[in-house]
């Protein structure tokens, strides 16, 4: 039977996945491709230490040109994460006539066009399925299933850190801090989360699913970013009391020739499936011009889950021969526009005095915004009390104007709390 070869950088937890399920599921991937998987030579940081894989010692080197210039390697798997020396190795690959599958959503997001053409120009393929929603297909979804489709919306939970962590908020009743703590002791956070916390994750991954749905590149630092390190047990109890859960959403919509994109916490009506996805697992929400709306769901992360989604892709390459799969366009048809036309909850803690509320409303009136809800609550046992508004959709431009003018009232102690409230029309 013929054999492929696979050269593998990076020993982690995803590399670990992907080899045990070659093992596990050998005879159904064979059979399937009717040729062999055979991995040739894993690179990793040092040869004494032992692994959760069965692979014979002679298969591992610390040299990464050893896995990427293997004669009987036909294709490359980059693990390692990371922009460099990931971006050094996937390119001396390429141009080796290599085929590419990577997990790497920083590295795709920031050279991913650059590398494409250097696929197109070797005659090989570069695939990346695994770099957003690990098991989740959304990718090869994208490109394939939905390609008849002109998609207008993309709505993610596509970080599984900051999912888990406010979901243990909401049921548990855990403080940010604890909750922090308890999803770095179950392995779902890196020991410094910052990456995911604050946004940064869920912007990259939010950077190529646009890129695919709009058909121009989309620049990461082109998407507004906000993580959820404010979010207190107070906002998600007001969440639940007004019917919504909190989620870190990433966000893409195109309407006309303007595209709105954001990553950013948001009250998600508990109606909402994606209201439902809770702890460690993801779902994007898709709308496309003729097949509606539709939502994948599943593990966003982990070992297997994110192994088989490379291993999706390894296979992929094999049956087809490697083809491209995105045309992107040149010229850039869609202008970035990023109003965060929304609805949005702002709390405050005020002075329990009468007039304060009126105020508030008169300033928020002047800059042309209409209240949809009003919360005002007992004292915190001074002179303080929380109040809660809920705006109609507006620009984010005109919620800026009214707190600027806002937090110079001497009545308002703080500006507390601002989060997207999404209706999903």
């Amino acid at each position: 039977m013929e054999k492929v070869g696979l050269g593998i950088l990076g020993m982690g937890t995803v590399a670990s996945g992907l080899i045990n399920i070659i093992g596990i599921n050998n005879s159904k991937i064979t059979g399937s491709l009717n040729k062999e998987l055979v991995i040739n030579k894993v690179l990793v940081k040092s040869l004494d230490k032992k692994r959760d894989v069965n692979l014979p010692q002679e298969v591992y080197t610390t040299d990464a040109y050893d896995v990427i210039n293997h004669k009987d390697t036909q294709i490359i798997v980059e693990l390692i994460g990371g922009i460099s020396p990931a971006y050094e190795y996937i390119k001396a690959a390429l141009n080796n006539k290599k085929h590419v599958v990577t997990a790497n959503k920083a590295l795709i997001a920031t050279h991913g066009e650059e590398l494409e053409e250097l696929a197109y120009k070797n005659g090989v393929s570069l695939m990346y399925e695994a770099s957003v929603a690990g098991g989740i297909p959304i990718i090869n979804t994208m490109t394939d299933n939905l390609c008849a489709n002109e998609i207008t919306d993309i709505t993610g939970i596509i970080n599984g850190t900051t999912n888990y962590i406010l979901t243990q908020m909401a049921e548990n009743n855990l403080e940010y801090e604890q909750a922090v703590k308890d999803a770095q002791a179950l392995g779902f956070a890196e020991a410094d989360p910052s990456s995911d916390v604050e946004g940064d994750d869920a912007a990259y991954k939010l950077s190529i699913l646009s890129t695919i749905a709009f058909g121009q590149r989309i620049n990461v630092r082109d998407i507004p970013k906000e993580g959820i390190t404010k979010i207190s047990k107070e906002d998600i109890s007001y969440a639940k009391e007004l019917g919504y859960n909190i989620k870190l959403l990433a966000s893409a919509s195109r309407k006309g020739d303007e595209i709105e994109l954001r990553v950013h916490p948001a009250f998600v009506p508990a109606s909402h499936p994606l209201s439902t996805v809770k702890n460690e697992y993801n779902a994007v929400f898709l709308k496309g011009n003729a097949v509606g709306g539709l939502m994948l769901y599943g593990k966003g992360a982990g070992s297997l889950p994110t192994g088989s989604a490379v291993l999706g892709d390894v296979m992929h390459i094999v049956k087809t021969g490697g083809k491209a799969k995105i045309d992107l366009k040149k010229e850039n048809k869609y202008l970035i526009a990023n109003k965060a036309h929304k609805q949005y909850y702002i709390r405050f803690e005020v002075i329990d005095k009468p007039g304060v509320l009126a105020n508030i409303a008169s300033i928020f009136g002047k800059n042309d915004i209409s209240l949809a809800s009003v919360v005002q609550r007992q004292k915190n046992g001074d002179e303080t009390a929380p109040l809660v508004f809920i705006t109609h959709e507006v620009d984010r431009k005109n919620i800026d104007a009214a707190l600027e003018e806002i937090k110079d009232y001497k009545n308002v102690t703080q500006i507390a709390s601002i989060i997207v409230v999404e209706n999903f029309k």
